[in-house]
């Protein structure tokens, strides 16, 4: 079964709400603490507090920090939900991921907060214009945001969460101020992680900062779909309040917990899982809006998506876009590929599939992490961090391929005995 998690995040997202909506859902806080001894640093102490936000019932990750403050380091007075309100030191990236990696912290969740990091790294390095190894972190680095990144990181792992995804994510306007300065709303590194993880944005008319990099940089890298709720048999809720309490809306993250329906089904394999496939015929649309197509048709919760050449009457030479979900996403999917071709109509058709089971799992190459998916003794290698670590190691990306490939078979030989 795939056990998942949803954020609702139409009022923002920072670290500490994450945090505080798995805790509040029923993720161990014994788990969140021990993961916070295994750094082995000191200096902060924490609470969760439960509060009302705009009404809302909501726990409060109140993290006290001992930590020296810096001149120009971002004033919290002004952001809506910083991750917490308390000064602020900075790190290297490499120092940060080094104290992870070093840390006495299950695989996973190591693995996890590294890759959160070396994704703010490369993202703060590609805005700067230096080397991510040779970033300097600021807001991000400071102990409250490496508390958050790893407190989620073991609340996932201690939930049994095997699949992370989310909402729109909420932004405002303006400028607000930060140790680089003041700087537009949302904040660059905001933009460019929504940017690269193609996430969908919601604008709120507030010059608070809604949400921050870390909350940000959580979302895109631990999670693998923006859009609505996927269909859940849902088994828990909670509720993660931002330490500002704004008039007109509670300045909180959901989280709801369950197991995905599509996953229920897996007791019946002969019959296979129903779902609809749609299909448009198009003769007047770019390569690049196909692709576009594509990739938005897969945000709005398709299961797969597809073009396949054609030839329509009179010889044009054109396209059919494919698309299959399930019943709960059918009509988003429509929208999408109504909208994004421009198409004068839609067909659907019920057809069956059979999804083989699989999980995934993370595998250290020379301490970067890449992803895998393994499936009745398969590997499938996330593409995107193989190259990653390719550019990296300074390594062809076909040796990348075969050593996370290689690991990954000798991780599933591991869990199969």
């Amino acid at each position: 079964m795939t056990r998942t998690v949803w954020f609702n995040c139409c009022a923002g997202v920072a670290g500490d709400m994450l945090l505080g909506s798995l805790i509040d859902a029923g993720a161990d806080r014994l788990a969140v603490m021990d993961a916070w001894g295994g750094l082995g640093v000191d200096g902060f102490a924490a609470t969760w507090e439960r509060v009302q936000r705009c009404g809302v019932s909501s726990l409060w990750t109140n993290l006290a920090i001992d930590e020296p403050h810096h001149p120009g380091d971002h004033d919290h007075d002004h952001a809506d939900h910083a991750d917490h309100d308390h000064d602020h030191d900075h790190r290297p990236a490499g120092e940060v991921i080094a104290l992870i990696l070093a840390a006495d912290l299950p695989e996973q969740v190591a693995a996890d907060a590294a890759a959160v990091y070396r994704k703010l790294a490369a993202v703060e390095g590609a805005i700067h214009g230096i080397d991510p190894n040779d970033v300097e972190l600021h807001e991000v680095g400071a102990l409250d945001s490496i508390l958050d990144v790893v407190g989620v990181c073991a609340a996932l792992h201690s939930l049994g969460i095997d699949r992370v995804t989310y909402s729109p994510i909420a932004v405002g306007h303006g400028t607000v101020r930060t140790a680089h300065g003041t700087l537009a709303n949302p904040v660059p590194a905001v933009s460019r992680l929504l940017a690269e993880a193609g996430a969908t944005t919601v604008g709120l008319d507030t010059t608070m900062e809604l949400s921050t990099p870390t909350g940000v940089a959580l979302l895109t890298v631990l999670g693998d779909a923006c859009g609505p709720m996927p269909s859940l048999t849902v088994s828990s809720t909670g509720f993660g309040a931002g330490t500002a309490d704004p008039p007109g809306r509670p300045n909180v993250v959901q989280a709801i917990i369950g197991v995905e329906a599509a996953a229920e089904g897996a007791a019946q394999p002969d019959g296979g899982r129903p779902c609809h496939l749609l299909e448009a015929n198009v003769d007047d649309v770019t390569g690049e809006v196909l692709a576009h197509t594509i990739a938005r048709l897969i945000e709005a919760g398709a299961h797969d998506a597809w073009a396949t050449p054609i030839v329509m009457k009179k010889g044009r030479p054109a396209h059919t876009v494919h698309a299959l979900c399930d019943d709960a996403q059918f009509g988003n999917v429509r929208t999408v590929l109504i909208s994004e071709t421009g198409t004068l109509g839609v067909r659907a058709s019920i057809v069956r599939r059979w999804p083989q089971q699989r999980r995934e799992a993370v595998v250290d190459i020379d301490g970067h992490a890449v992803r895998v998916k393994l499936a009745d003794r398969r590997v499938k290698v996330e593409h995107d961090d193989a190259a990653a670590v390719a550019r990296a190691l300074a390594r062809p990306l076909r040796e990348v391929i075969a050593l996370a490939e290689q690991l990954g078979r000798q991780l599933d030989d591991q869990t199969e005995h």
